[in-house]
């Protein structure tokens, strides 16, 4: 005999109800919150040719991440080099190892990103700079007006992306 689930433990979202938020990518919808996830960080994502799941290159310091792609293809900057990862197919990376997914094709993207534990730890970002002539450490940062995100390099100050 099947028990039927216990419903203040099942929790059911509609992906198209949470609300976007400022995200390096066209779309990236919060799951964590909605799904009261303790333990691990869940985001829908769509990506737009040339979008990415990160503001840049980079790596959590306690942060495993798995990326599963629902639709499309995304190319992955490791350190061992670019992997593609195609629809049906997942990747996981461990804390400390650098990556970049982005969207190379002409197609969308969907995919869900998975994050254990929830909270990574410390997050290094790298990002080129016109003005350092090479790839430097970043932080993302709100614009004033709270309406984008903004990239700025920790070396020059300058900014080198915005984010709406």
């Amino acid at each position: 005999m099947t028990m039927a689930p216990d419903p203040s433990t099942v929790n059911i979202v509609t992906i198209t109800d949470i609300d976007r938020r400022i995200d390096s990518a066209t779309v990236c919808r919060p799951l964590t919150g909605a799904l009261n996830a303790s333990n691990v960080a869940i985001n829908y994502y769509e990506l737009v040719p040339g979008d990415s799941f990160a503001y840049g290159y980079h790596a959590h310091d306690a942060q495993e991440e798995v990326f599963i792609v629902t639709s499309g293809t995304v190319t992955f900057e490791t350190e061992e080099g670019e992997t593609v990862v195609e629809s049906g197919e997942a990747i996981r990376f461990a804390p400390g190892e650098y990556q970049q997914g982005t969207n190379t094709g002409d197609n969308r993207v969907e995919a869900l990103a998975l994050g254990a534990p929830q909270d990574g730890g410390g997050l290094d970002l790298l990002r080129d700079c016109e003005t350092c002539g090479e790839r430097t450490p970043h932080t993302i940062e709100w614009a004033d007006d709270r309406e984008a995100k903004l990239t700025v390099c920790l070396n020059c100050g300058d900014r080198t992306g915005r984010y709406d």
